[in-house]
This record gives C-alpha cells, sequence and structure tokens, in this order.
C-alpha cells in the first residue's frame, strides 16, 4: 500500500510505502530506480503486528518502478501501485507516480 503526502511548493512527495503482515518475512528491502536498485539501501521496519513499512522523499513529476525484495530471495510487487511496468526478469514492477 502507498500514502503519499506533497510538501509545499509541489516539486517533492513523501511516500509511504507498507506490506502487510501475509508476507510473512524476517527481512524486507525497498529497491527501485530511485536507489538504482541497490538491494540493501533501504530497510524496511517490521511492527510488532508483523506488517512492514518505510518511507522515501521523492521529485515529483516523475515514476519510480520499485518491488520487494523479502527474506533476501523472494521478490514481490506492491499490488496497490500506480502502474506496473514489464522488466527484463519476465515478469512486472511495480510504479509510484508523484
Amino acid at each position: 500500500m502507498l500514502k503519499k503526502y506533497f510538501y509545499k511548493g509541489g516539486n517533492r512527495c513523501r511516500v509511504w510505502f507498507y506490506l502487510p503482515k501475509s508476507v510473512d518475512a524476517d527481512t524486507v528491502y525497498l529497491v527501485g530506480d530511485f536507489n538504482d536498485w541497490d538491494e540493501t539501501a533501504h530497510p524496511m521496519k517490521k511492527k510488532k503486528d508483523g506488517s512492514f513499512y518505510t518511507d522515501l522523499t521523492l521529485d515529483t513529476g516523475k515514476a519510480y518502478a520499485f518491488r520487494y525484495l523479502i527474506d533476501g530471495k523472494r521478490w514481490e510487487n506492491d499490488w496497490d501501485a500506480d502502474d506496473y511496468v514489464p522488466n527484463d526478469q519476465g515478469s512486472e514492477n511495480s510504479v509510484v507516480r508523484v
């Protein structure tokens, strides 16, 4: 799930990324265009209820492809993303538009 807050001036947006506890994971990383697909740059925090979250401030007027890396081996999309685009692995990436 994604939540967005646009800053005054309109050129930056804070985006919260959430995964439900049903992902059943120990670790989750947010990986995408915004971090050059670095698999360790953005660890998500695990809440007591087992869900995960993190937030980023992104430039507006852009679309960013991303995925979640779960337990270092499983890739998942955000099914509430703004869009989806094919990737070179034969699946799709989630997209957030800000």
